[in-house]
């Protein structure tokens, strides 16, 4: 069992990820969207969006950090231990508070909204689900590891280890039986919501706008109500019907 989920799923999950990713992207352009209810409320939308999406933003940066920098390069920069785990518990918890706080506001407002309710699909029932469990059991795995009610266990010698050992096709599923269960329900829900990615309305965030970032100026000039009694009119074929 432990070869097969921590040798086996997470490849699964990726291959999902990719080849779902393809097929969308081929046969289902233009269902290529986030479906947005903004029409049907924007009060809750104005507050819950922001939350999750900055909070979520974060919380994969802390996730890289911890997972992917070996504990050799932070003891070689200095940082201690002690250093690195309060810095990493007081940044995850307010990165993991708002984006639990967002999503929450979120479903809340999927299910409250007539409107929005009845635009939800089956679909954003499982992702929001498997969703705000990762969050949830993130968090409890990092106050159960704060408060000492794991034993003293450190995530960066086993869980990291094992997560860098998947890119060279060696995981070294052993690392992960000793880790607490809620460590391996958090990450069992992170690569199940890695498989549905494509499957569901986060595939937006392959669609990021960053062409706007680049994008030149629009200018808006005001026209002067002079200048509009003096256009000439249209001719027929110019004439919008």
């Amino acid at each position: 069992m432990d070869l097969f989920l921590w040798g086996v799923l997470p490849y699964v999950s990726v291959a999902l990820l990719i080849a779902g990713t393809v097929w969308r992207a081929r046969f289902d352009t233009f269902g290529w969207t986030t479906r947005s209810t903004q029409l049907h409320e924007s009060r809750l939308l104005r507050i819950g969006s922001p939350l999750f999406h900055f909070g979520m933003l974060f919380v994969v940066l802390g996730h890289v950090v911890g997972l992917l920098v070996p504990k050799s390069w932070t003891d070689a920069a200095g940082l201690s231990d002690h250093a690195y785990h309060l810095l990493a518990v007081s940044t995850g918890a307010v990165a993991g508070i708002a984006a639990a706080a967002g999503i929450g506001i979120l479903v809340y407002r999927r299910l409250r909204v007539p409107a929005v309710r009845r635009a939800t699909l089956r679909s954003d029932h499982l992702m929001y689900a498997f969703l705000l469990g990762a969050m949830l059991l993130g968090l409890t795995a990092t106050v159960l590891n704060s408060t000492g009610m794991t034993n003293g266990y450190d995530y960066r010698e086993g869980i990291s280890i094992w997560f860098r050992s998947l890119f060279t096709f060696t995981p070294d599923h052993h690392l992960m039986a000793g880790a607490p269960l809620a460590f391996k329900l958090h990450v069992l829900f992170g690569f199940t919501l890695f498989a549905l990615i494509p499957y569901s309305r986060l595939v937006h965030m392959f669609s990021a706008p960053l062409k706007y970032l680049f994008r030149p100026y629009v200018v808006y000039r005001r026209r002067d109500p002079g200048q509009l009694a003096e256009r000439p009119g249209r001719r027929g074929w110019e004439r919008v019907s």
